[in-house]
């Protein structure tokens, strides 16, 4: 009984997620003592479908930064995943159209984890690169146009179903499915654990018997897969194929990333992290706006928080070595 007395505290303090969640409900408490209108459930609804897109994309970063990368064209792939989706089902069935989206952003992943792996550039100056060839590519392919009139297939994801007194979009399901699918695949695969492994010590695991150039590649095409999810809800929340979307995503990414307790270093993290992560944003962009708060204190109070999440992330490393 003494151990488990003694352990407890230690387990919780070591938890990746438990730092996140705490702030996550403080900011809650802070956030319904201020504002009457946060603890509804319609407000909550709101947030979740706020988060949904980034948090989607976040997803992809967890599996990059835990390998020990990082992805600064996300939110460029994500809009030409959305703008390739809306063009086509103008033109095609719209689950073609769908796929085809998917099919790009995974290649432009692909892309990537072919860049770090066979001619071993740093992953912050492809994914750099990167942001900028999409970026080109989404105006030049779209003509600086937003694409209207999509079929319903493609704004399904935005429609929404009764769920208790409030009503919640099949996006936000989906969202956290996918969270759980990866929770998953993360914690309870072999693939999960050479991901883990790849990001402590990409020698040590090559040593081991882990094939790394196959897995990185495999990482960033499964992310660039994500980011085409994340385009699909994207054009489902907003009805049209936007070529100007996204272009924040990727650092809000990285920040629902790093707010969530996943080390920037590799190798230490949970994606369900990364959802608390999201939702800490959400909450506190949410919270201010509720409390009349300008937009650009919302901007510096983000920065401050990654700031510290990072500095937490790098005293913890050197108290573990």
């Amino acid at each position: 009984m003494a151990v488990i007395e003694a352990t407890l505290p230690r387990r919780i303090l070591t938890t990746p997620t438990a730092g996140p969640l705490a702030a996550l409900v403080i900011a809650c408490a802070f956030f319904s003592l201020n504002s009457p209108q946060f603890l509804t459930g319609g407000n909550f609804s709101l947030i979740i479908q706020q988060v949904m897109v980034v948090g989607t994309l976040a997803i992809g970063q967890t599996l990059i930064i835990l390998t020990g990368g990082i992805d600064l064209s996300n939110g460029a792939i994500m809009a030409f995943g959305g703008i390739v989706m809306a063009k086509l089902a103008l033109s095609m069935p719209p689950l073609l159209a769908i796929a085809a989206g998917l099919a790009v952003c995974a290649l432009f992943g692909l892309v990537n984890g072919m860049l770090v792996t066979r001619i071993s550039l740093p992953p912050f100056i492809v994914t750099l690169g990167m942001l900028n060839v999409v970026f080109a590519l989404t105006h030049i392919y779209s003509q600086d146009q937003t694409v209207t009139g999509l079929p319903d297939e493609l704004t399904f994801l935005g429609q929404t179903f009764q769920l208790g007194g409030t009503r919640v979009t099949y996006g936000s399901v989906l969202t956290i499915a996918l969270f759980l699918l990866f929770a998953y695949l993360l914690g309870q695969t072999a693939w999960g654990r050479h991901v883990y492994a790849l990001g402590n010590s990409p020698e040590v695991a090559r040593l081991t018997g882990i094939r790394t150039s196959r897995l990185t590649v495999g990482v960033y095409t499964l992310a660039g897969l994500v980011y085409g999810i994340a385009a699909l809800l994207l054009v489902s929340r907003t009805g049209v194929g936007d070529p100007q979307a996204g272009q924040t995503d990727n650092l809000d990414s990285i920040t629902a990333v790093v707010l969530g307790g996943t080390s920037l270093f590799g190798g230490r993290g949970l994606v369900m992290g990364t959802l608390i992560g999201a939702l800490i944003v959400g909450v506190f962009r949410n919270g201010l706006q509720l409390m009349g708060v300008p937009s650009i204190y919302q901007t510096l109070i983000t920065g401050i928080l990654v700031i510290l999440a990072v500095t937490v992330d790098q005293l913890s490393r050197r108290r573990t070595r």
